[in-house]
């Protein structure tokens, strides 16, 4: 895929005006208040998978309006002290599959919380949370219009409440440091990054990965491959409807969030990615005003940099965090 977006210097400047709603901290605030009234009640289940270097327990806590969900935690094995804390998000369509899939952080020597996304994990890696109130089973897409009438319905305030509490599951564990957490997450799961460490201002480190759910006016505007098209999609039947839409999604565009991030934050881009477009990307991390930095692959799309990144972002954490 040739280069499609902004140049690249126009891109490193690139920040827009945020659409965002006057009600934005009210809503969250309360959104958050109500789903705290529910016990989180994290429950660590030891669970046997044939690992030899890292402890895995299945993991369920309460999420969005204390409906139940999963996750896996792992820390490397015979460890004794509380270590510094990573939860990561997944990928759109994506659940949290099986534990050998995540073993780089707890390898590396972090306590490691991988959440399960509630509805997902039909498509390339399997899930475990219901959408509930519904009891909708994990499913393939598309998410990007459920509820999107009305921000109080939207999917996505069920899937970023969840986040945050699972990063509220991992610092519940004595083993773990809470002075040291970090989020992180590829494309639906560095968006999620991106909502806790605005949600959290405690959160330490935020590394966000070709990161979706930012700017959507444009990604739906110019990105030719799921999932931002499910909107355009959407519209293009439902004529009458564009503002409404549009007024659901400033209440969870990422910008709004990154502008919020007291987090230190590591974000990567694709320059030719058509799924997350550069500029979307560079529109977040822009209106991010903590200390930042941003890894650019010229020439690589969605899967931006890969395992080569994985390996910075492993660097990065241990220089912070385990010299």
């Amino acid at each position: 895929m040739p280069q499609f977006d902004m140049p690249l210097e126009e891109l490193r400047v690139y920040k827009p005006p945020r659409a965002e709603p006057a009600d934005f901290d009210t809503f969250w605030t309360a959104t958050l208040q109500e789903a705290r009234k529910h016990e989180l009640d994290a429950v660590f289940e030891p669970a046997d998978f044939g690992l030899q270097t890292v402890d895995v327990y299945d993991v369920t806590f309460s999420g969005f309006n204390g409906e139940r969900v999963k996750g896996w935690y792992m820390r490397p094995r015979g460890s004794q002290e509380a270590l510094p804390g990573v939860t990561e998000y997944i990928g759109y369509g994506g659940g949290r599959g099986f534990p050998h899939e995540w073993l780089a952080f707890p390898s590396a020597g972090f306590a490691y919380l991988v959440m399960d996304t509630r509805g997902q994990g039909g498509v390339w890696t399997r899930g475990d949370t219901p959408d509930m109130p519904t009891g909708a089973n994990p499913s393939a897409p598309g998410f990007m219009t459920q509820g999107i009438l009305d921000k109080d319905t939207y999917y996505y305030r069920r899937l970023y409440t969840d986040a945050v509490r699972a990063v509220e599951a991992l610092r519940s564990r004595p083993d773990v440091d809470s002075r040291r957490i970090a989020v992180t997450g590829i494309s639906q799961g560095g968006g999620l990054s991106i909502a806790v460490a605005g949600l959290l201002s405690d959160v330490n480190v935020c590394m966000a990965d070709v990161p979706f759910l930012q700017h959507f006016r444009r990604a739906i505007d110019i990105t030719p491959r799921d999932p931002y098209p499910e909107i355009a999609r959407y519209l293009k039947i439902q004529r009458d409807k564009i503002d409404t839409v549009f007024d659901t999604l400033s209440y969870f565009d990422g910008l709004n969030f990154a502008a919020r991030m007291r987090a230190r934050a590591l974000f990567s881009v694709g320059i030719m990615d058509t799924v997350c477009p550069p500029s979307t990307v560079y529109a977040a991390y822009n209106h991010v005003t903590s200390e930042k930095a941003i890894r650019e692959y010229y020439f690589n799309d969605h899967e931006g940099g890969g395992a080569q990144h994985l390996q910075e972002k492993i660097d990065f954490l241990r220089q912070l965090w385990l010299p």
